[in-house]
């Protein structure tokens, strides 16, 4: 057995390894996030005026925070909100990214020109004040960010696609496509698309981490998700005043968003690996 074979099994190996540790780590997050009413013994936004600030105890085990809400409760529906935003804040640009990237490529001449100065213009703004203008000029709330990452984010993925296509379209099966006489709307997407795919999923996990993080950071501002609605970095932002005495109020939601953004960066790292093998 060659050297080469077997350093390539060795990271194919690593690759596999890292991806079970990674998805064990996203899929405990998400079964928390499903499971949220009926593992948390508190509501989310319930005050209680009459336990305001409250070290870690047998009770709330990581305290509560200015308005006497349970900070472990929050912390699990926060996992809801960011998740499921981080989620589809990657994949609906992946989507467009993806169908534009594939026609750009496919068809070439003046479509693949609009598409790439479209690309061009949205580069030329750096990403997260592009991201917080348009959420103002939109307006708070879920929607105007999913659209914000959408209209920021696609640009990625239509230069991975377009880059692939034009290596694959000029391949003997999309040939042998023509030939037979099958449609270019059939061949593209039925043939060169689904063959092109493999940089854009690889790149997926590590957009679903800058995507929640970007969530986050909006928060963080004031400008993300409106409260009392429970989401990390607006507990982050809330714990700040309050990190001499009460220091887990922003540590351990930062703590979380760590711990998530591993779990999708070993994913993404091992589907690498795997792809390079």
């Amino acid at each position: 057995m060659s050297l080469g074979t077997v350093l390539g099994a060795r990271a194919a190996s690593g690759g596999q390894r890292r991806i079970r540790i990674g998805v064990l780590i996203v899929g405990l997050f998400v079964l928390l996030a499903l499971a949220a009413p009926v593992i948390t013994p508190y509501e989310p936004n319930k005050l209680d005026v009459f336990h305001i600030l409250e070290a870690p105890s047998w009770a709330h085990w990581l305290g509560t925070d200015e308005l006497g809400r349970d900070v472990l409760t929050r912390m699990v529906f926060a996992a809801r909100v960011d998740l499921l935003i981080g989620f589809l804040g990657a994949c609906l640009p992946a989507v467009l990214g993806t169908a534009l990237g594939a026609l750009a490529g496919y068809l070439g001449g003046w479509v693949d020109a609009v598409i790439m100065r479209a690309s061009d213009v949205v580069q030329a703004f750096p990403t997260y004040i592009l991201i917080i203008a348009l959420v103002f000029a939109l307006g708070q709330g879920p929607v105007s960010i999913l659209v914000s990452f959408t209209v920021v984010a696609w640009v990625a993925y239509a230069r991975l696609v377009r880059t692939e296509v034009l290596r694959i379209r000029e391949l003997e099966f999309v040939q042998a496509a023509h030939t037979a006489g099958l449609s270019r709307t059939r061949v593209l997407w039925r043939h060169v698309t689904p063959n092109s795919l493999g940089q854009a999923l690889v790149y997926l996990p590590s957009d679903i981490v800058v995507a929640t993080l970007g969530l986050a950071s909006l928060s963080f501002l004031g400008l993300g998700i409106e409260p009392p609605t429970a989401e990390w970095g607006a507990m982050i932002a809330a714990g700040k005043p309050y990190i001499q005495e009460q220091w887990w109020l922003a540590t351990v939601p930062g703590l979380v968003v760590l711990v998530f953004g591993l779990g999708l960066s070993m994913i993404a790292d091992g589907m690498e690996s795997r792809l390079r093998t």
